[in-house]
């Protein structure tokens, strides 16, 4: 009577959702989220079985829970210690089941903490079956830890899910420690992956709406270089106006441009299109007029978004008035088209009830266009849906705390699929702030705006790294928690420098345009020098062989943030789906990757930037590894090419004018390395040719090398 009480009381005051079932099993160990005071209650009143309750020493010997104690069954033990476990291994085997906080402490970060070795000992000593709980909402009680300007209610929603039982082995390890310290990491995911697959499925806008109503109207989310603050509420209505705007000039599934910098109507503008329907096709300006022409033709952009102001001061008005077949459309001309009527239903009408504004959208639906680098040949349309980018945010999500108290600096433009996911998205949907630098080549003032902002979290490639790096007071960097690296290899000279200069450790991830962007990711709780980090909860990666590569191999990789597939010139408009030796569902990255036993990846390379030297199998950043060794203060790039006689040989440009064979040779030595991966033709050239994102420009590297 007590439990169908407590049940009406919290669905009455929390709005409880129980999401999953709990099957029976001989040996049962729930694992739980711990995110305030209320957990206990809200467990013992939902789950359908009664457990007995591990209660930590120190939360047992409170005068507070006294009352509760006598309510439930419990065990009190010090999680820390192994050898306070055995009692617990009894009950588990004689067929008890088991609750456990395996935090073994309240969240302050709303997100998963440090796991205790002790719970996962007892699932791979016992053979128990496994079974995570996620708890949300709980966070945003006045019970929980959370401080700062952290959302809180008395009485927020609640949603208990119940994941899917997973057995723990006992690993295999030298010392009964590292075995435990094994098993915990297995538990830590397990832990991740429950966090993510407990995620909403919805579209971008409806994300965008679920934040502004948590986190308020009021809250300053956004800056741009204009420095005015743009509240939840202000971008709200400039999403909702542009959405309006927009959709007269074009139809429902449209695929429609966006030309525009770092600021905060381009978020808008995106959020707008999504919300009607439309599907923003991001062209990368720095592409050129070809590059921008063989976007429109390839999405069939009829309609072009930009701004004159911002084509004045990129100097893109020439290369804009060459485009074929497109209708341009400025947003200083549809500011004057919002009439009198707009301003009213903007008002009355879709301020007050923005979810009916919507257009029918399905989370698989496309939401936006990102156009492929194309370092290495021909850029392509990558579509990617609404699901897989708010997948690729959770994910993210269940690994990095990112909250109320953080600031990102975003620098990389919005074309860029990190720019726009990670550096917009991610902190507009998580409640974070964001100030967001129309370029990232201003190598002295990104720096300065960390500095002046305060911000706690930035992402940058290598080669933006290291400039910012060289051109930092050493003070600059003083809030920064969080530094991200990606799109390239972080090398180890510049995670030295910020190691030394800045006391910073450098997060380093993977990803690609076709996984919305991330797809592993080094993190504080599972961090391995050298590696690109885990692939992220819910990913699966499996591994091709290559002939002539002897570890590792072709990674491909299947996920929800998977893209819809390829837009290619060839057959305009058309989605080709993501194909792959495995089947469908899976994509072919196209990098040779190795897996350690501990699920840690490391990117040998593209399979495109291996050359065949006297028949065996060189990567040319191995070739670039051992230029860097022999002159680490300038950049260099190495691509491969045929010659009569000889096959493929390395070509070698580097902006070093005083860099030769023999300090290859020997900074080769030195890393023991072989000198088949040695440059056989070095050439000066600065600065080397890079890519509107950071990365090198292999195609035109090519290009010359060729020539």
């Amino acid at each position: 009577m007590l439990k169908l009480l407590a049940r009406i009381v919290f669905r009455l005051l929390f709005g409880v959702r129980v999401r999953g079932r709990l099957e029976r099993h001989a040996k049962l160990l729930l694992i739980s989220s711990h995110q305030s005071f209320l957990d206990g209650a809200l467990l013992g009143t939902f789950l359908p079985v009664m457990p007995v309750w591990l209660m930590h020493s120190t939360i047992a010997s409170r005068w507070y829970f006294r009352i509760p104690m006598k309510l439930f069954p419990y065990l009190v033990v010090d999680t820390a210690n192994p050898l306070a476990m055995k009692a617990l291994v009894g009950l588990v085997e004689a067929g008890r089941p088991v609750l456990m906080f395996a935090e073994g402490r309240i969240t302050c970060t709303g997100a998963l903490m440090k796991i205790y070795d002790g719970p996962a000992w007892v699932a791979a000593k016992t053979g128990a079956a496994v079974v995570p709980v996620h708890l949300d909402g709980p966070q945003y009680s006045r019970v929980s830890r959370m401080s700062g300007d952290f959302p809180k209610k008395w009485f927020p929603r609640v949603t208990l899910t119940i994941g899917e039982p997973r057995h723990i082995e006992m690993p295999v390890a030298r010392t009964a420690k590292l075995r435990r310290r094994l098993a915990s990491e297995k538990l830590r995911r397990i832990m991740q992956e429950s966090v993510f697959a407990a995620r909403k499925r919805t579209t971008l806008f409806e994300a965008f709406l679920d934040a502004v109503k948590l986190h308020g109207r009021g809250r300053d989310m956004l800056e741009d270089v204009r420095q005015a603050d743009q509240t939840y509420g202000h971008l709200l209505k400039t999403s909702l106006a542009l959405g309006r705007l927009a959709g007269r000039l074009t139809r429902e599934g449209e695929y429609v441009g966006a030309l525009l910098p770092n600021a905060g109507a381009t978020a808008c503008l995106f959020y707008g299109l999504t919300a009607q329907r439309r599907v923003p096709a991001i062209l990368n300006y720095t592409a050129g007029v070809d590059g921008m022409q063989s976007a429109c033709r390839m999405a069939r952009v009829r309609t072009l978004i930009t701004s004159r102001a911002f084509l004045e001061k990129a100097r893109l008005e020439p290369a804009v008035a060459r485009l074929e077949d497109v209708r341009v459309v400025y947003l200083e001309d549809l500011r004057l088209q919002f009439t009198l009527a707009d301003k009213l239903w903007l008002v009355f009408w879709a301020l007050r009830f923005p979810r009916r504004t919507l257009a029918r959208v399905r989370p698989e639906d496309p939401a936006v266009v990102l156009f492929t680098s194309g370092s290495e040949g021909r850029p392509k349309g990558v579509v990617l849906s609404h699901d897989a980018i708010l997948a690729n945010i959770a994910q993210i999500h269940a690994i990095i705390e990112v909250t109320s108290k953080d600031k990102f600096l975003s620098a990389l433009p919005m074309f860029h699929a990190f720019g726009l996911v990670v550096g917009v998205f991610l902190p507009l949907h998580c409640g974070a702030r964001v100030f967001v630098y129309p370029s990232p080549l201003h190598y002295r003032i990104v720096p300065e705006m960390i500095y002046d902002r305060n911000c706690t979290i930035a992402f940058a490639t290598n080669t933006f790294l290291a400039n910012y790096g060289k051109h930092a007071h050493p003070y600059d960097l003083r809030s920064v928690r969080i530094l991200g690296a990606g799109a390239e290899k972080l090398t180890g000279d510049v995670r030295a420098l910020y190691a030394e200069k800045f006391g910073i450790r450098v997060i380093e991830g993977y990803g690609a345009t076709e996984c919305a962007p991330v797809i592993s990711l080094n993190t504080f709780l599972a961090f391995r020098m050298g590696t690109v980090g885990e692939l992220l909860p819910g990913m699966e990666g499996r591994l091709e062989p290559v002939a002539g590569v002897e570890q590792g191999g072709l990674l491909h990789v299947r996920g929800p943030n998977l893209m819809l597939g390829y837009l290619r010139e060839s057959d305009p408009g058309r989605i080709d789906p993501p194909s792959s030796i495995f089947g469908g569902g899976w994509y072919n990255t196209g990098d040779v990757v190795t897996i350690d036993d501990a699920g840690f990846a490391t990117i040998a390379g593209r399979m495109k930037r291996f050359a065949k030297v006297a028949g065996e199998m060189v990567s040319l950043e191995t070739a670039e590894a051992i230029a860097v060794a022999a002159s680490p203060n300038a950049a260099h790039a190495a691509v491969a090419v045929e010659e009569t006689g000889r096959g493929e040989v390395i070509v070698l440009y580097t902006e070093d004018p005083a860099l030769k064979r023999d300090a290859l040779k020997q900074a080769a030595r030195n890393l023991g390395l072989p000198e088949l991966a040695l440059a056989r033709r070095i050439v000066h050239l600065k600065p080397l040719p890079l890519l509107g994102n950071g990365k090198r420009d292999y195609v035109e590297l090519n290009r010359l090398a060729r020539a």
